[in-house]
């Protein structure tokens, strides 16, 4: 029997990857959203006992894939884009995780998104690991037939390293089934025989699962409902509001309305409105379809992207992007309850203020593995050919992000942490035994 040795000590001036320097691909003085990732990391190392000695292995992708993607215009010039794939860890099973479109898209959020993936993943016990892939595009300037090309010669280039065994994209930031659809038809026609499941969150004419749609965004209200259990928070008449109000976040506040709560405030990128007395958010959906903007919208009264902080409620949603509450905004934040739809939204600064005035955490790697928990579901069924009702989904579903919830809940009572170093305690533990009880091959 072997035994794993004690973790070595890192001197006070090591960076934060540990005994090594920061990889020339990173700017030290910039490492961007990645940076999140590794302090969290650091805070959870000291509960990790032995398997610590592996913990290097959390801190570096296993594999980074950056790509050129050429593509003709309608005007007929030729376009290139910066694509990514990164896997992150591949420990406990094939890399799973969403492919964003947004200009903004760097390979240091890539690589942070990849990493919350593996987080999430081990959080809930699904047997993938961690994997992300954005292109560096804003999609409202390009036609469908200028995105399609994007998305089937992203897919081509990326194809080395994706599969239904390897690692399987999913919908993220600015993509869906319509993406998806492209996405496994193009690697289908590359391998000569279709491969449903190579990807997942695919229209259900093409072995898409029922309930993906709203799986997110359920998975965030069955978190905040346990956690307002927990906080002796009645979900009857409690004020929610909501930042994003794309898939996720039209999800989450649309069941929440549904089970009794009051939607009073909503964020997106074209404003912020705000209504004490509640707002239906099937209504503000169609206005913003019909109008393209949530602004306007009867009944409420607009307010600065700031004031949106300070807005009385029980429960805060940040369902946008990452890095948005921040030491600039946290002190503003008037809710019991922070539920993170999105990936990354709280720095760890933040959090620290939050816990400070009492404010509880679902974290990001535990609120939003709703979607990521169906996409396995529609992956075992392709793999089968047996498809599942919409309640069956959904009764799954709700199990798996209640039981996980629970547990982690325990954990962070018996070690007087918060829930997001409860997660990381957990998940970590698991992907390093993982590790440890495969070796190192050769």
């Amino acid at each position: 029997m072997t035994t794993t040795p004690e973790p070595a000590r890192l001197a006070p001036d090591q960076k934060k990857y540990g005994a090594h320097d920061i990889p020339s691909y990173l700017d030290p003085n910039n490492i961007g959203p990645y940076e999140i990732y590794l302090e969290q990391v650091e805070r959870v190392t000291p509960y990790l006992g032995k398997l610590a000695y592996w913990v290097e292995t959390l801190k570096r992708p296993k594999r980074i894939l950056v790509v050129d993607v050429p593509v003709h215009l309608d005007d007929g010039s030729v376009a290139h884009f910066e694509g990514y794939r990164v896997q992150h860890n591949t420990s406990r099973g094939p890399a799973k995780g969403g492919v964003r479109y947004h200009q903004d898209v760097t390979l240091s959020e890539v690589m942070a998104l990849s990493a919350w993936m593996t987080v999430k993943n081990a959080a809930v016990n699904l047997p993938y690991g961690g994997g992300k892939g954005g292109i560096r595009l804003d999609p409202r300037q390009y036609s469908q037939g200028e995105l399609e090309r994007v998305t089937r010669r992203y897919t081509s280039e990326i194809g080395l390293i994706i599969g239904p065994e390897k690692d399987i994209p999913a919908p993220d930031v600015n993509t869906g089934p319509r993406e998806m659809a492209w996405m496994m038809d193009t690697y289908s026609m590359n391998v000569g025989r279709t491969a449903t499941g190579v990807v997942t969150g695919k229209p259900v004419a093409l072995g898409g699962s029922l309930g993906r749609g709203d799986a997110t965004g359920r998975g965030v209200f069955v978190a905040g409902a346990e956690a307002m259990q927990k906080l002796g928070l009645p979900l009857e008449g409690a004020r929610i509001a909501v930042q994003g109000f794309g898939n996720v976040g039209e999800a989450a506040a649309r069941i929440f309305h549904e089970h009794g709560a009051k939607v009073v405030a909503i964020q997106d990128v074209t404003g912020t409105v705000y209504s004490e007395a509640g707002i239906n958010p099937a209504v503000a959906l169609s206005h913003l379809r019909a109008t393209g903007s949530i602004l306007g919208l009867g009944g409420t009264e607009e307010l600065t992207r700031e004031d949106f902080w300070g807005v009385p409620c029980d429960v805060l949603i940040p369902a946008a992007l990452e890095k948005q509450i921040t030491l600039a905004n946290a002190g503003r934040i008037q809710a019991r309850l922070i539920v993170e739809g999105a990936n990354g939204p709280t720095i760890p600064a933040a959090d620290d203020l939050l816990f400070e005035k009492g404010v509880t955490v679902v974290p990001d790697v535990l609120a939003n593995a709703g979607g990521v928990t169906v996409s396995y579901f529609e992956w075992v069924q392709d793999f089968s050919s047996y498809f599942w009702t919409e309640d069956q989904i959904n009764e799954r579903l709700d199990r798996i992000m209640r039981d996980a919830f629970r547990s982690l809940w325990d954990v962070k009572e018996r070690h007087g942490v918060t829930l997001r170093t409860a997660v990381y305690i957990v998940a970590c533990t698991r992907v390093l035994e993982a590790r440890a009880l495969r070796g190192l091959y050769p």
